[in-house]
């Protein structure tokens, strides 16, 4: 694939690793020479959302916000949003060509740098306006980065009111620094709305080996694991992964593995089979490990 595909499987922003373990490093050497790509930082790379977003801002008098701000703050997002989000006051009059407007009079301290709205601002929007699973991964990446811990994303969705308030508190409730990516923070938003207990990352020590599924439901037995987000360059990740996945089988875990495309193209079919995952259990916690331990 493309550095700008693999850029956008990792949610706009990565590193120089991961995108060419996707890509290649002549792909992304030509993405930005050309302008596909943005450097922003040693080693970080981007699509160019934000700067889009800026130049369409100072055009019609407004400020960066929702998910343009979101990629301005350097948090992965599920997708790209396929207009700069901009926010202008209640009674200026713009043109909505080639941009998403939202009116509203943000308070001085809502604003930075006179471009962008405030991180915690942002938050509230995404968390507000989106999809349960956009909202998850624009708050999982905001944790993972270190830009807000999980006390303080709390508190900022118990202080907010009207329309949206239940869905930021929702999001907030269940956002964890943990989800290694967009894909992974999809994923587990979905199987929290089909009744899984599902926790990401959580280290298992089976049989002498540490492994750290990306989703783990430990009532169910249960393992989902978004599968092929890391390119298998050479023989020797095939067999880790192989090695890997048997080692949970044996101990006793359900594995269930999906596509990034079906998770992000074709949820109808992801929902029908976390719906399915998410009926009460066959067997027991204990069960599993009393074969694990023979």
């Amino acid at each position: 694939m493309d550095a700008v595909e693999a850029l956008t499987r990792c949610g706009g922003v990565g590193d120089h690793a991961t995108v060419i373990r996707l890509s290649s490093r002549r792909k992304l050497r030509r993405a930005v020479r050309v302008g596909d790509v943005k450097r922003i930082g040693p080693g970080r790379y981007a699509l160019p959302t934000a700067d889009a977003a800026l130049v369409a801002a100072r055009r019609v008098g407004g400020v960066m916000s929702h998910r343009s701000a979101a990629a301005w703050w350097g948090w992965a997002l599920k997708e790209q949003p396929p207009r700069p989000e901009i926010t202008v006051p209640k009674h200026r009059r713009c043109s909505r060509e080639g941009v998403r407007l939202s009116w509203v009079d943000l308070h001085e301290d809502d604003v930075r740098e006179g471009v962008v709205t405030s991180r915690e601002r942002t938050l509230v929007d995404c968390l507000r306006g989106l999809p349960f699973d956009e909202a998850l991964a624009i708050a999982d990446s905001a944790l993972r980065a270190g830009d807000i811990t999980s006390h303080q994303l709390r508190g900022l969705a118990a202080r907010v009111r009207g329309p949206g308030a239940p869905r930021v508190r929702k999001v907030a409730a269940h956002a964890d620094s943990r989800a290694a990516n967009p894909f992974e923070s999809v994923l587990r938003a979905l199987a929290i709305e089909e009744g899984l207990a599902v926790q990401p990352q959580l280290k298992l020590d089976l049989s002498g080996m540490r492994v750290r599924p990306d989703l783990t439901d430990e009532h169910r037995d249960l393992i989902l694991e978004a599968d092929s987000f890391e390119w298998h360059g050479h023989r020797a990740s095939l067999r880790r992964d192989c090695r890997r996945y048997n080692a949970m089988v044996l101990a006793g875990w359900r594995v269930i593995r999906f596509s990034w495309e079906d998770v992000m193209h074709d949820q109808e079919y992801v929902r029908t089979v976390l719906r399915a995952l998410a009926r009460p259990p066959g067997r027991t916690e204990v069960g599993r490990r009393s074969r694990a331990a023979a």
